[in-house]
């Protein structure tokens, strides 16, 4: 696959966002309406009003997806696999098959790629334009995720031990019993929220999502709401109005008139 590197076009940001039709934990969520639109059109919105981004693209085996997807501007020029939706798929198989589509049917590839889920629908859209921004300017920078402060810290979890002794999940050298420390003296853990993945095309087709070096991007932990089910939808909908950008609304009302 390292032979279509000579297929990138210099300057070139495309964002990837994926939704399959298959969620066991809330089925049928990526057409689910949240704020009047479905949750996927979330993500479209936000690389439609990035001023990086040149291409939204959808890859989705679902054609209720598709179809959702190409009315809030989204490109859906390919049909995903059945074998790239299931459970055990990646996202860097996802990825390497929308690459691989795109080198054999169109003959270029972005310099760099954005993935927007659609499951973490609160971010901003300025977050795209300087995470591309923190890519470019860091010098052997591989990858930039959004990450905030844990909500949970790693040092007061555990793990199970012969015969139900608790044994730490994480321990901090000079500090006896971290886990009986108060938060506030604890070294700080980032926590990688999902919603913004932006990265060289090279890392993706060099086999791996974020290559050795990740840069942060670090946003409101306020904002970080992960819909994995309904009580993360319910979730969702109740901080809608507060978290919701403006400029998504406005921009997906104009997409169903």
């Amino acid at each position: 696959m390292s032979g279509i590197k000579s297929l990138i076009k210099a300057g070139t940001v495309y964002a990837l966002t994926l939704g399959r039709g298959g969620s066991k934990g809330l089925p049928g969520k990526n057409v689910k309406l949240l704020g009047n639109h479905p949750l996927i059109a979330w993500s479209i919105a936000a690389g439609k009003l990035s001023r990086s981004i040149e291409r939204v693209l959808c890859s989705t085996d679902d054609e209720e997806i598709a179809r959702v997807a190409a009315r809030y501007g989204a490109d859906v020029p390919f049909h995903r696999p059945a074998a790239l939706a299931s459970d055990d798929a990646t996202d860097l198989d996802v990825f390497n098959h929308c690459i691989e589509w795109l080198a054999e049917n169109e003959g270029s590839l972005p310099e760099v790629f954005v993935q927007l889920r659609p499951t973490t629908p609160f971010r901003l859209e300025h977050w795209i334009d300087e995470g591309v921004k923190i890519l470019r300017r860091t010098s052997g920078a591989s990858s930039v995720r959004s990450v905030a402060p844990t909500p949970l810290s790693p040092y007061k979890m555990w793990r199970p031990g012969p015969g139900g002794r608790l044994l730490p999940a994480m321990e901090v050298e000079g500090i006896t019993e971290a886990y009986n420390r108060p938060r506030q003296s604890l070294p700080n853990i980032l926590w990688h929220t999902g919603q913004l993945d932006v990265f060289w095309t090279t890392t993706l087709i060099e086999g791996s999502m974020t290559g050795p070096y990740i840069q942060e991007l670090r946003v409101p932990l306020k904002l970080a709401v992960d819909i994995d089910d309904l009580i993360d939808f319910q979730v969702a909908r109740l901080k809608f109005e507060e978290l919701m950008p403006k400029s998504f609304i406005t921009y997906l009302n104009t997409c169903t008139g």
